[in-house]
């Protein structure tokens, strides 16, 4: 297992962020696929045709998201914690994913940069 820590910067504010991240219609316009989400804890989501799910765990609104994602086979709950600071230059992303399958790392890692966050900030920059 292992643990992933990084920062992002997006041309957008904390509040921009977190509705873009928890809201499905946005999450839609963003990821270009269908997305289930909810900001009810305990309730389950979906991203990317159900390439990423899992259970919704905390919310604090343009604040911090916390989710559990889920692997085939994994004992150990992999966690996903989502901090959002405000920038001179948009939001800062805190990101921290705790228990990745070391198999999975790689994919996981390149997704959050290219697909996750990337295009978010592309989104952002268009916008």
């Amino acid at each position: 297992m292992k643990d992933l820590k990084k920062y992002y910067m997006l041309p957008a504010t904390p509040e921009e962020v977190y509705t873009a991240l928890t809201n499905p219609l946005t999450l839609e316009l963003w990821t270009g696929e269908k997305a289930e989400m909810s900001t009810e804890p305990g309730s389950e989501f979906s991203l990317w045709e159900g390439s990423i799910v899992g259970k919704n765990l905390e919310f604090e609104e343009g604040k911090k998201i916390v989710q559990q994602w889920y692997f085939d086979g994994q004992s150990d709950e992999s966690i996903v914690t989502i901090k959002i600071h405000p920038d001179p230059n948009g939001s800062s992303v805190e990101l921290r994913h705790v228990n990745i399958p070391d198999d999975d790392f790689t994919d996981i890692a390149e997704g959050w940069n290219d697909s996750y966050f990337g295009n978010l900030a592309d989104f952002f920059a268009v916008g």
